[in-house]
C-alpha cells in the first residue's frame, strides 16, 4: 500500500528524532511492502525564521492533504531566544495550535506504559511498578473549562473571576466513539472519568458514554470520579486500559501518568479527529541544550510513528511490529543516555534508530 506522510522536524531536537522514526518507517515499508512517501513542511521556530510566521498557509495545506503528519518538536529556549520577543499569537508554540484547530482534531491520545526493563525509573513503589502497567488517556482536546467563556471583573468591590465549563452531547460522543474504537484495538476497556457527583457537565458526559457505550457490547465500561482516579493511576495503575475523560482532567492526569513511567524519553502521542488524519508527537519538548549532538532519545517518536501506523493507517500488525522492536532493543540492554543505567549498554540517537530498524 502506498501513503503520503507530512514530516514537521521542527525545532531543537526535532530533526533528529524524526529521522530516525522516518527510518523505521523505511524498514516497515521493506517488510510489508509498503511505500511512505513523505514531504517535509517547517512549523515553529524555523519557520519564523525563513517565512516570518511559525505556519505557513502552505504548510497546512500540505499536512491537511496527506494521510498523516509526524512532528519532531517546536520551540526553543524561552530565556534567551528572539522567537519569544514576538507576541504570543507568532511564537513557536502557536503554531501547534493553530494546526490542531485548522485539523479538527479534538481527540489526544496519550499512551502511559511502564517498560518491564526501565521500571526501576518509575516513582512508584517497587511492588506496584513491578506489575507494570500500559494505559491510554484519550483527553478531549478543544471544549471544556479552557475554551469556555472567561472573564474577570469587579463585584461589590471585589476582583471576581469566571471560567465557564461548558461541552454539548455531540462533543462528548465523537471523544468517546475514538476511545472505544481504540480500546478494541487493546484490552476493551474503558474507564469514564468524570465529577458527576458535583457537575452537570460531567453528569451529561457520563449519561452520554453510556449511550456509547451500549455500542460497544465487547468493551467494558465503568465510570470512576476523577479524585479516584488520580488516586488508582499511583496505587494501582495496571487497573486501567482506556481512561476517557474531559480537556482539564485529562490535561492533569496525562501528566500523572507520564511522571510515574519515570522517562518522559519514551512517550508517544497522537491528536486525532473524525477522520482517520492525525498528528503524531513526542509528548516532550525540543530540547535545545542537547541539539545536533546525536544524543537525544528517538524513542518516544518512534512510538509516535507507531501510533501513526495504528491509528491513521490502519496497520495493526506493523505498529505492533515497531513496539515489539522498541521492546527487544531495551531487553538487550541498550540505551540513550536519558534512561542509562548501571550495565546498560550506551548508544547515540542514531545508533538507537539503527537498532530498531533492524529488529524490525
Amino acid at each position: 500500500m502506498e501513503f503520503n506522510i507530512t514530516l514537521i522536524p521542527g525545532d531543537g531536537i526535532g530533526p533528529e528524532i524524526v529521522r530516525e522514526a522516518v527510518k523505521v518507517l523505511k524498514a516497515v515499508g521493506k517488510k510489508y511492502g509498503h511505500s511512505f512517501n513523505s514531504k517535509e513542511v517547517d512549523m515553529g521556530g524555523c519557520s519564523i525564521d525563513k517565512y516570518g510566521v511559525p505556519l505557513t498557509e502552505e504548510a497546512l495545506n500540505t499536512a491537511a492533504n496527506s494521510d498523516a503528519v509526524l512532528l519532531g518538536a517546536v520551540g526553543g529556549n524561552v530565556g534567551n531566544s528572539p522567537w519569544y520577543q514576538l507576541p504570543p499569537d507568532k511564537r513557536p508554540e502557536a503554531a501547534l495550535l493553530r494546526i490542531r484547530k485548522e485539523l479538527g482534531l479534538f481527540a489526544n491520545l496519550r499512551p502511559a506504559l511502564l517498560y518491564e526493563e526501565l521500571a526501576g525509573a518509575s516513582p512508584l513503589r517497587k511492588d506496584i511498578a513491578d506489575k507494570g502497567f500500559d494505559m491510554l488517556i484519550m483527553r478531549e482536546l478543544t471544549g471544556g473549562l479552557y475554551f469556555g467563556k472567561r472573564y474577570t471583573e469587579e463585584v461589590n468591590g471585589k476582583l471576581t473571576a469566571v471560567d465557564t465549563l461548558t461541552y454539548n452531547e455531540d462533543e462528548i460522543r465523537r471523544i468517546a466513539i475514538k476511545a472505544f474504537e481504540a480500546a478494541r484495538k487493546r484490552k476493551k476497556h474503558v474507564t469514564g472519568v468524570d465529577k458527576a457527583n458535583v457537575l452537570d457537565s460531567s453528569r451529561l458526559w457520563r449519561k452520554v458514554v453510556h449511550e456509547v457505550a451500549a455500542d460497544y457490547p465487547d468493551v467494558v465500561c465503568d465510570d470512576m470520579l476523577v479524585d479516584n482516579c488520580a488516586m488508582q493511576i499511583a496505587v494501582n495503575p495496571g487497573f486501567f486500559d482506556v481512561v476517557l475523560t474531559e480537556n482539564m482532567f485529562g490535561d492533569i492526569l496525562s501528566d500523572e501518568a507520564a511522571a510515574v513511567t519515570g522517562s518522559l524519553g519514551m512517550l508517544p502521542s497522537a491528536s486525532l479527529g473524525e477522520g482517520k488524519l492525525g498528528l503524531y508527537e513526542p509528548s516532550h519538548g525540543s530540547a535545545p541544550d542537547i541539539a545536533g549532538k546525536n544524543v537525544a532519545n528517538p524513542i518516544a517518536t518512534i512510538l509516535s510513528a507507531a501510533l501513526l501506523l495504528r491509528y491513521s493507517l490502519d496497520l495493526d500488525e506493523e505498529a505492533k511490529a515497531v513496539e515489539e522492536a522498541v521492546k527487544k532493543v531495551l531487553k538487550e540492554g541498550f540505551r540513550t543516555g536519558d534512561i542509562m543505567s548501571e550495565g546498560m549498554k550506551k548508544v547515540s540517537c542514531s545508533e538507537m534508530g539503527d537498532l530498531i530498524y533492524e529488529r524490525i
